[in-house]
């Protein structure tokens, strides 16, 4: 909670050519004749670069140099397609058919990784970009929510219900709803092993998606579910500002003050308790954090440094602004 519409968020971006310029001389790079020898599994992980895959080819023994790789990456029109997997490949291949190879897309095993405290659109459009299932079939999926198995307390809303991990995935043996449906199980187990009840799993999801977007550090969490415990006692606005920024499908750094008077649920600035839908897929360590929020009589906290995620928590109001005042200080700094 910051009441000063300050947030953040990270994003993973694709480079497969940006990089390719950083070599002396390509031309002159040693090549294999192919067409290969040993097998060897290799793997392109997730944002992987034209550069990061001549490494990682190179250091299994695939080609000969990652100059040759380099170039041959370049030249074929594919190689932006290359989506990340383990591969079989083989030792000693020609630059361009290990590229070729590559673009072909055939996974030995391929992995989805969905980040903690991805909302349900940003987990499609990973889902989608990683498996090559059309982000559409998800969608389709995600408006008929017996297909995966969404519980009747999610109310038809998977957000929240998408467990965040490291998921195998077939796409030629898997639909869309099959994957949703591990990601849900997940999460419900992930529920019953704390003995949450079903008829409370919706509001720890709620609240343990707030822990996860406001706590930077993973220690503040406990203390950030204690606050929101205790406002939510006192039928205190909680007025944080990732709940808001979610609601109107925004970043939370383009939020403004006039954005506090947004006619919409999730402004917490307007309205007392929780959100209707969680506004993330948590963490465990979140949802043990409302499970087992930490003791004290905080009921607000701010960042105070946005590169450090450093936090500081107050029981009383005054208090609270000193510390907003340390985060403007801050913020003037950084010019």
């Amino acid at each position: 909670m910051t009441f000063g519409l300050v947030a953040g968020a990270g994003y993973l971006v694709w480079e497969q050519r940006d990089m390719l310029l950083s070599f002396e001389n390509p031309i002159e790079a040693k090549d294999f004749p192919g067409p290969g020898t040993d097998d060897v599994t290799v793997e392109i992980t997730e944002g992987a670069t034209g550069f990061d895959m001549a490494e990682v080819l190179y250091d299994a023994g695939v080609v000969a140099s990652k100059d040759a790789f380099v170039k041959a990456f370049g030249e074929n029109p594919d190689a932006a397609g290359i989506r990340p997997g383990t591969r079989d490949m083989l030792t000693e291949m020609k630059a361009s058919d290990a590229v070729s190879l590559l673009a072909k897309n055939e996974m030995a095993h391929l992995e989805v990784t969905i980040p903690e405290g991805f909302t349900v659109a940003q987990t499609v459009e990973r889902l989608a970009s990683v498996s090559g299932i059309p982000a559409a079939d998800f969608r389709d999926a995600l408006d008929r929510p017996r297909s995966f198995g969404l519980p009747k307390q999610a109310d038809g809303n998977a957000e929240g219900w998408l467990y965040p991990h490291t998921y195998p995935v077939d796409p030629e043996e898997e639909t869309a709803a099959d994957v949703l449906r591990r990601m849900v199980r997940n999460t419900v187990a992930r529920l019953d092993e704390r003995g949450v009840p079903p008829r409370e799993r919706q509001d720890v999801l709620i609240k343990a998606s707030l822990v996860e977007r406001e706590g930077m550090i993973a220690e503040d969490r406990p203390k950030i579910a204690r606050a929101i415990e205790n406002r939510l006692e006192d039928d205190m606005k909680l007025q944080i500002d990732a709940s808001l920024a979610y609601g109107l499908d925004k970043p939370g750094i383009e939020l403004t003050n006039a954005d506090k008077e947004a006619d919409t649920p999730f402004n917490l600035e307007r309205h007392v308790g929780l959100p209707p839908t969680p506004i993330a897929n948590p963490s465990e360590a979140s949802i043990d954090a409302v499970l087992n929020p930490a003791e004290g009589a905080w009921k607000f906290w701010v960042t105070v440094n946005l590169n450090t995620g450093e936090t500081k928590f107050s029981e009383t109001y005054a208090q609270h602004q000193e510390y907003v005042a340390e985060l403007r200080e801050w913020q003037a700094k950084q010019g």
